[in-house]
């Protein structure tokens, strides 16, 4: 298959008659069926006034609209996915940095953003849907006429996609990736997994975030494979949906699977009848207890992929049988190079520990309108993640931990994510998060957030001493913290930093 660079390109793969969206109660969208939409999309928005690079903000619910309105609207201009449950404060900070050019919402919403595109003069283009039509067909409802004069299908160089980092400890920095950039993204993610045109991915991922535009709804275009679009992900209602959409592959953060596995017993009927062909885990640490038991549950091989917003996703994969896996690293490079740096910018040795820094065709150009951080993300060519790792003589990456997240007790640099992983194997507990909270001398101390197993039971001394038995005094978490439910971002992943103040430890 020739290499692509421009979505137009990446769907012309897929054949007329083939599916290539599905949703609960829907009929199937063609591959014929998405271009012409594609097309049509581009017309609707060059008459409107909105042609190539210009910024459409999407607020649009999980389902087949969302993934078609990525796809069409990037294929003429770009792209800018933004969470729903935002407030309007929120909406206007990004209309607002993005130099959004419209705002599409679906018809009838009274989403804050509506408001929110108001205050900053941006125009609101509806999309309708039609009772009986395909999933994912929709029509832009617009009284404007304004021909613009950047019209026709983006290039390669264009900007399909801008998203904002998560800005955890500092401003949102925007990362726009173009179209050469997804494209390639799209390309390591199906050869990694061996997609083929038979294959059919249940997305459950949320579409405002790179994992599941990329992973779920490119990959799966690119190789003309269908894909069957949930309304997102409810562990109440997964294995319907599974049930429903037969999938031979799925998606997910971390805590989703362990979600799901916490289900999973009362639901073997609809298991033992699954075809999963295979189960993949990104966008956080799989502990290698859950990758086990999801292999055990589904009969299937679990793949974690190590990936980011500023590589268009994927930089690292663990393999397919017959390839190795290994549980605990997030597998060898999988599309970009990937390698260990020191602080001064020398690339280390295998076994040494250090920063992951990535290049290739996939990964952003650098940060929109931010010069300092791009001085301090590029060194000679290579992008520098964050995340402290060490390569293994296999090409192996093992994540010890984000470089922000790193415990600092008194001077002792701790992993949390080792501290994780023994935690994980007490056969009480379900989920852990090992972070830090203040300490008056040592600046920090270590504490952990536990959810339990259902029907188990623990106390916090019984925890701290299954912990010393494992691990050095000084790693052991001062203090246990049992919950219902960890909290999580918006894309459902275990956000360490801040969750002292958010559980109200100061």
């Amino acid at each position: 298959m020739s290499e692509v660079s421009t979505l137009l390109e990446l769907l012309a793969v897929g054949l007329d008659d083939a599916v290539a969206i599905a949703a609960p109660n829907r009929p199937p969208l063609t591959y014929k069926g998405l271009r012409v939409h594609v097309e049509q999309t581009g017309g609707a928005l060059n008459r409107v006034g909105i042609g190539r690079n210009d910024r459409v903000a999407i607020v649009l619910p999980n389902g087949p609209e969302m993934a078609t309105a990525f796809v069409s609207i990037a294929a003429g201009a770009t792209t800018a996915p933004l969470n729903p449950a935002y407030r309007r404060e929120e909406f206007e900070f990004y209309l607002s940095d993005l130099g959004t050019k419209a705002l599409v919402v679906e018809s009838g919403s009274n989403s804050p953003a509506i408001e929110a595109a108001g205050s900053l003069n941006i125009p609101v283009l509806e999309i309708g849907v039609n009772e009986g039509d395909p999933a994912g067909l929709f029509e832009i409802v617009s009284d404007v006429e304004h021909p613009v004069s950047s019209g026709g299908p983006a290039e390669a160089d264009d900007v399909a996609l801008i998203l904002h980092t998560s800005g955890t400890t500092s401003r949102p920095k925007i990362v726009p990736l173009t179209h050469k950039n997804v494209c390639a993204s799209a390309r390591n993610i199906r050869t990694t997994l061996s997609l083929t045109s038979d294959d059919h991915c249940m997305n459950v991922m949320p579409l405002f975030h790179i994992h599941g535009l990329m992973a779920a709804v490119l990959s799966s275009l690119s190789v003309g494979a269908s894909m069957f679009c949930t309304p997102g992900f409810n562990a109440l209602q997964f294995f319907s949906l599974l049930e429903d959409a037969n999938p031979t592959w799925y998606t997910a953060v971390p805590t989703m699977h362990q979600t799901i596995l916490a289900r999973a017993k009362r639901n073997q009927e609809i298991i033992a009848r699954a075809r999963l062909r295979f189960v993949r885990s990104s966008s956080a640490s799989l502990p290698a207890q859950v990758m086990e038991e999801l292999e055990q549950t589904f009969d299937a091989p679990v793949v974690e992929a190590y990936a980011m917003t500023e590589s268009a996703h994927q930089m690292t994969c663990n393999a397919l049988p017959p390839g190795v896996r290994k549980p605990g690293t997030v597998g060898p490079a999988a599309g970009p190079e990937v390698s260990v740096m020191d602080e001064a910018g020398e690339l280390l040795p295998v076994g040494s520990v250090g920063e992951v820094v990535i290049r290739g065709p996939n990964v952003t150009l650098g940060y929109e309108n931010n010069p300092t951080a791009n001085a301090e993300a590029y060194t000679n060519g290579w992008f520098r993640t964050g995340d402290q790792g060490v390569m293994d003589d296999d090409g192996y990456l093992t994540i010890t931990g984000r470089l922000k997240e790193i415990i600092n007790r008194g001077g002792e640099k701790l992993s949390p994510r080792e501290i994780d992983d023994v935690l994980m194997d007490h056969p009480a507990v379900q989920q852990v998060v090992t972070f830090a909270m203040p300490h008056d001398r040592l600046g920090e101390e270590v504490a952990a957030a536990i959810v339990l197993r259902e029907g188990t039971e623990a106390t916090e001394g019984e925890i701290r001493s299954f912990a010393s038995e494992r691990l050095a005094n000084f790693k052991v978490p001062r203090k246990v913290l049992f919950l219902d439910e960890i909290p999580r971002g918006p894309t459902g992943k275990i956000q360490r930093i801040g969750l002292a103040e958010k559980l109200g430890i100061t």
